[in-house]
């Protein structure tokens, strides 16, 4: 009895409002950019970062590329402008720094990209269409190649960029057979048509590689931008799943601790002096709950170990069965308060079930060792040499060690191993941080 009484009067840190912080932190830990909704998950990222990065790289090496093919064909663009109309002879090369002027301005700026380039493509082809009519003389004959071969890689490129890959691949094909037709023409140099052929096979072949480099890239941006997408959804639903666990475990352990140590007081009461003592467990277990909806004030703040092992100190004073207690002083060490809540109530529980079930007040011996640990934080031992018990044949529904200690305890980064054996006692050592080599429960003692 005076050991529920003892459990129903420790304070709790809120349920709920660890659930929010844990909350607030989870979504804090998301990456600058991305709406995140975590009832109903993270929102498409507005700016897919692998998509991004690609876009403009593509952009900015075909308007690189642009330039220096320009710069190529220039001295044979002013070579041939003598056979061209006047006016077209200086319209063409400003359409062309133009052009190529607005696709480096637009990649580096990140705006209009396939604007400029498929006008780009768009001029190109035209130029090409209309390449004899806009020549001094048609029947001449060109000495050479029509300068606009030199920027059919440029326009090409342009239309992969600009284009859906449907009419990216059409443009390809369509481009350079505009220009094996032109070629076999006086005014495109007036090739045979297996010169003519050859060159549109090399532009063709060139220009569906481009193509081919440019989707694939794509395709994996989006593949890696939806592996993005799905990881951070499946991160928000862990984060959800998480914060409900943890919750849950308060909850268990407030009805376990108070309510239920409540209940059963009152159904024991049989004098009026137990009867005083329910009505007090139920008032504590009142409070308990009240607390549970109300915010903390410094979740992140650290409280000393000395303070935490006072504490247990004098709950085990005010318990029925006297415990030895070996301490050892733990110099500068500090403990957040979830967690020292979490060890302190997981110890007094601890110390609650060897009075209530390791036999008689006065037979076995209890010993509650505190001391510093391996992990550099603190190790909690409650030990009796009672009657001990089966952990594997412990039910499922009792909540006294699988809730208010074990997961209790795990929820705060700690870890504890049950060492008990019938007829040989029980001793639960609390360890935080986690020791991951002896987290567990062992049947037989060592």
């Amino acid at each position: 009895m005076a050991g529920a009484r003892s459990t129903a009067a420790l304070p709790l840190r809120a349920a709920g409002a660890k659930r929010a912080a844990g909350l607030e932190s989870a979504a804090q830990g998301f990456p600058d950019g991305l709406d995140v909704d975590l009832i109903a998950g993270p929102k498409q990222p507005r700016n897919p970062i692998s998509r991004t990065r690609i876009e403009t790289v593509v952009s900015r090496s075909v308007a690189g590329v642009g330039v220096i093919f320009s710069l190529q064909a220039l001295p044979v663009m002013l070579a041939q402008s003598e056979l061209r109309l006047p006016m077209m002879a200086l319209l063409t090369p400003l359409a062309l720094a133009l052009g190529i002027g607005s696709v480096l301005v637009a990649a580096i700026t990140k705006r209009g990209v396939r604007v400029t380039s498929g006008t780009i493509a768009v001029v190109y082809l035209g130029a090409l269409a209309w390449w004899p009519s806009l020549m001094l003389d048609p029947a001449a004959q060109l000495d050479g190649k029509p300068w606009l071969w030199y920027v059919c890689t440029v326009a090409t490129a342009s239309a992969a960029v600009a284009f859906p890959l449907v009419w990216a691949v059409i443009y390809t094909f369509l481009a350079p057979i505009v220009y094996g037709i032109v070629r076999t023409q006086p005014s495109g140099g007036g090739a045979d048509i297996l010169l003519a052929s050859l060159d549109s096979v090399y532009a063709i072949i060139l220009g569906q590689t481009i193509v081919i480099i440019i989707f694939m890239l794509r395709q994996t941006a989006a593949t890696v931008d939806a592996a993005q997408t799905n990881a951070l959804h499946q991160y928000a639903t862990a984060v959800r799943q998480h914060a409900t666990e943890v919750e849950r475990v308060q909850v268990d352990s407030i009805v376990h601790d108070s309510v239920l140590a409540t209940f059963l007081a009152t159904a024991a009461a049989g004098s009026p002096k137990a009867a005083q003592l329910a009505a007090g467990m139920a008032a504590d277990a009142l409070t308990r709950l009240n607390e549970a909806a109300m915010v903390p004030a410094g979740d992140d703040s650290l409280e000393p170990f000395s303070s935490l092992a006072a504490q247990i100190r004098e709950a085990a004073a005010k318990l029925a069965a006297s415990f030895t207690i070996v301490e050892c002083e733990i110099d500068g060490l500090s403990l957040p308060v979830h967690a020292s809540d979490a060890l302190f109530a997981a110890s007094v529980q601890a110390m609650v079930n060897s009075v209530q079930h390791a036999g008689d007040v006065s037979g076995p011996t209890r010993t509650l060792t505190m001391r510093a640990n391996p992990q550099g934080g603190c190790t909690i031992e409650v030990m009796d040499t009672g009657i001990g018990f089966d952990p594997d044949l412990v039910p499922g529904e009792r909540l006294g060690l699988r809730i208010s200690i074990q997961e209790r305890v795990a929820s705060a980064g700690g870890s504890v191993q049950i060492c008990a054996a019938v007829g040989r006692g029980t001793t639960i050592t609390i360890q935080w941080p986690a020791n991951e080599a002896t987290t567990g429960t062992a049947g037989v003692r060592a």
